[in-house]
């Protein structure tokens, strides 16, 4: 028999895959029009503002893989879901390796019985550094900073 939360977590790895396909025309649908998004660089409001963060991150950091863990469901219910993960993202940026890691957390919406992300909150774990050990203050799949 399924669990409640099989069709949530089916709905996460779409949006993983989304992420990882660098095509930001598959993340429109899995993004309420007007979802809030914050993010170490700031906050976008709005589908067009967010896609506009993420679509800079993609042209930023290249062949980037994106990875959500230890994914756990706060709340669900037939309209509203909410769940935090940790995540890790490898890539490169101006030609060197870079990686890092964090916590999310999302609140998802079901709209007409689609799944959307509504809010999405990315924010670095203490002390994530990347190969080089610059200290990682960023967020994926939004804009990242290297400190």
């Amino acid at each position: 028999m399924p669990q409640p939360t099989a069709p949530l977590a089916e709905f996460i790895r779409t949006y993983e895959q989304a992420a990882n396909s660098h095509d930001i025309t598959q993340l429109v649908p899995l993004i309420a029009p007007d979802a809030v998004y914050w993010f170490s660089d700031g906050s976008h409001r709005g589908r067009k503002a967010i896609l506009s963060a993420i679509a800079y991150t993609f042209a930023t950091i290249h062949d980037e893989i994106y990875q959500i863990d230890d994914l756990e469901w706060i709340v669900h219910s037939d309209d509203h879901a909410v769940c935090r993960y940790r995540f890790t993202w490898t890539g490169t940026i101006d030609g060197r390796p870079r990686s890092g890691s964090g916590r999310g957390t999302n609140v998802l919406v079901n709209n007409a019985g689609t799944w959307q992300m509504l809010h999405e909150h990315l924010s670095a774990c203490d002390g994530s550094t990347d190969p080089q050990g610059l200290t990682i203050t960023s967020s994926s799949p939004g804009v990242r900073e290297l400190g």
